[in-house]
């Protein structure tokens, strides 16, 4: 499998650049379970990301727990399903968050192209690959844990960022994901954000655990992005149904997520190693599906 995906992503590269297609940097954000705040620090590193000029799309791909519309306040009137039942276009289903920050709900579509024909796949992916250009990155929420699902978009998209905190059961699975998915493709990129952190010094144990197991066991560097204060404010934000970046800007969690996201920015994966548009994550997406 490793060497068959490689050969598709050097193809894909290969066109990509013939055609000098401008292309849409593709990132899952995962963690190894549920209630890390893993959709709420998607949700700000978002923003965070667009405070820097970048235009950002959030695709929640978190199966039966999709909530990053709740997380804003927002009802959204479309989503993937209605595209999935070809009664709306890729465009129809984009919804619109503050500060113009655009995402695509969820909701029960996902169970439902798990099950798609090869002819509606096809489909997805024609209209999927229209946003390829339309923004920066695409961020995918997928669902925390070991799940098929989550598998396949982890594998796809080639960059992952795996989101836990100092909790000794959420580094011991976010470490078995990084395992799971290292087995089944060396070339899975991994980068690593410790949220929930009460300091510097937490936060750098935390990260150090995972890093040096990785290293010893799969002889695998896994970089670390930063660190997200733990935080009242937070918990407040999403009483408030508000991204805390808006609702707290001078909070500690948001000041210490803008640190992140310039140190993200300042140390950007090789060109090489970066997934190759959102036509070679859904030629791969396809491809994992149909297996």
């Amino acid at each position: 499998m490793t060497d068959q995906a490689q050969e598709l992503r050097n193809l894909i590269k290969h066109q990509g650049a013939l055609q000098g297609e401008k292309s849409t940097r593709i990132i899952t954000i995962t963690s190894g379970k549920g209630g890390v705040g893993k959709s709420n620090f998607t949700l700000n590193f978002a923003l965070a990301l667009q405070n820097k000029g970048f235009k950002v799309l959030i695709f929640d791909a978190d199966i039966g727990l999709a909530n990053i519309d709740v997380l804003m306040g927002i009802t959204s009137k479309y989503s993937l399903y209605h595209l999935l039942k070809r009664e709306r276009t890729v465009w129809d289903i984009i919804n619109t968050g503050p500060q113009g920050l655009q995402f695509i709900a969820g909701g029960s579509g996902f169970n439902d192209l798990i099950r798609l024909s090869e002819e509606q796949l096809d489909y997805f992916a024609d209209q999927v690959n229209q946003l390829n250009g339309h923004v920066d990155f695409i961020l995918f929420d997928t669902g925390a844990g070991l799940s098929k699902e989550t598998l396949k978009f982890i594998l796809a998209a080639q960059e992952t960022i795996v989101v836990t905190t100092p909790e000794p059961t959420s580094i011991t699975d976010a470490y078995a994901i990084i395992k799971m998915v290292h087995s089944m493709d060396h070339n899975v990129n991994f980068r690593l954000v410790v949220n929930r952190v009460l300091d510097w010094k937490e936060g750098r144990q935390t990260a150090d655990k995972i890093s040096m197991v990785a290293k010893q066991f799969m002889n695998l560097d896994i970089p670390t992005i930063g660190y997200v204060w733990d935080d009242a404010a937070v918990s407040r934000a999403v009483r408030k149904q508000v991204p805390f970046m808006l609702a707290f800007p001078e909070s500690s969690a948001a000041k210490s997520l803008g640190h992140l996201t310039n140190d993200f920015l300042a140390n950007q994966m090789p060109a090489e190693t970066q997934s190759a548009s959102v036509k070679g994550f859904l030629n791969r997406m396809v491809r994992l599906l149909k297996q």
